[in-house]
């Protein structure tokens, strides 16, 4: 049975990859693209979004979602990682095929879950805004929903902290306070953060092989990545980059590849700090303890990156075969 998603992005080079991703799986149907600032402003990433779906003619809706933080001042763009349009050296045309959904992306989400009570999974990889504006426009929402997957955060397990502060994610630091309404509410959330997305590389040998053996879909990978790895090489040192935006989707498709512990998670939403996630984990009880009335969430802590990046390879050769 397929599990149908809403992605909520900020496409975002390796938003693509996960956007194909999705598209590719036959346990996953793609309801529909929210978009949201992030990566790029707000009208490249629905136009990029747009540009992905009447490239490989997908069926989801795309809808356009929120300009900037709920309290927080934008940080901008992220131009270094992803490019001026987001999706490093590709160059999506000013027009492209196909408009976006009328509604704002917050309120269409209320009604694809009112629509479907129980069946649709959230996944967010990108600032968490969307979600937010959600909860605050319809708190009930939390009992509609199947699950909530978020690419995003940071715990320090296996020595991962921080990627645009040294104890801030990006996604979570561009709307701390949206982060901290999504991650403390009553429905059920899995945070597949840099303690594990970081555990993961797309290699430039295996980029290449995928390139060469997934068609035309492998070569659109492929052009897109190059900026992408150029930032990676350049700023990280690495000749590879982090599997990050993918993971979320490699957890609906396969919880198994990962594992998880629970506990209540709170975010700092301003100060030196701002960003950074923090999970509770044990009973011990404690005079001040701002997480003790609020829900337990999962967050991933360990992956089986080569079942991972197999899981991929495998997903983005056999859609690219049903192209043909």
């Amino acid at each position: 049975m397929k599990t149908k998603i809403i992605l909520d992005t900020d496409p975002g080079i390796d938003d693509v990859f996960a956007i194909l991703f999705a598209e590719a799986h036959p346990d996953i149907e793609l309801k529909a693209i929210t978009t949201v600032y992030g990566n790029a402003t707000i009208e490249n990433a629905t136009r990029n979004a747009l540009y992905i779906k009447q490239k490989y003619q997908l069926k989801a809706d795309v809808v356009t979602g929120a300009s900037k933080p709920i309290i927080r001042p934008p940080v901008g763009p992220t131009v270094v990682v992803h490019g001026e349009g987001g999706l490093g050296d590709v160059i999506v045309p000013a027009n492209v095929e196909g408009k976006a959904d009328l509604r704002p992306a917050y309120q269409y989400i209320i009604d694809a879950v009112k629509a479907e009570p129980g069946e649709i999974t959230l996944v967010a990889i990108g600032p968490l805004t969307n979600l937010a504006l959600a909860l605050q426009a319809d708190p009930s929402i939390v009992d509609l929903v199947k699950d909530v997957v978020i690419m995003g955060g940071a715990f320090g397990e296996n020595n991962h902290h921080g990627n645009v502060t040294p104890f801030a994610e990006a996604n979570i630091h561009d709307d701390p306070h949206a982060a901290d309404i999504v991650l403390t509410a009553s429905w059920p959330v899995v945070v597949i953060g840099l303690d594990v997305t970081e555990q993961s590389f797309f290699t430039r040998e295996y980029l290449d092989q995928l390139r060469d053996d997934a068609g035309e879909v492998g070569q659109f990978i492929w052009n897109i990545s190059r900026y992408y790895l150029r930032f990676y090489s350049e700023k990280v040192g690495l000749e590879a980059c982090h599997v990050h935006d993918p993971s979320a989707i490699a957890y609906v498709i396969n919880p198994a590849l990962f594992t998880l512990r629970e506990g209540p998670i709170r975010v700092v939403t301003d100060g030196v700090a701002e960003g950074m996630t923090i999970q509770k984990c044990g009973s011990r009880i404690y005079p001040h303890d701002a997480w003790k009335d609020k829900t337990p969430q999962k967050v991933g802590v360990a992956v089986n990156d080569t079942e991972l990046l197999a899981l991929y390879r495998s997903s983005i050769i056999d859609y690219a075969a049903s192209l043909k």
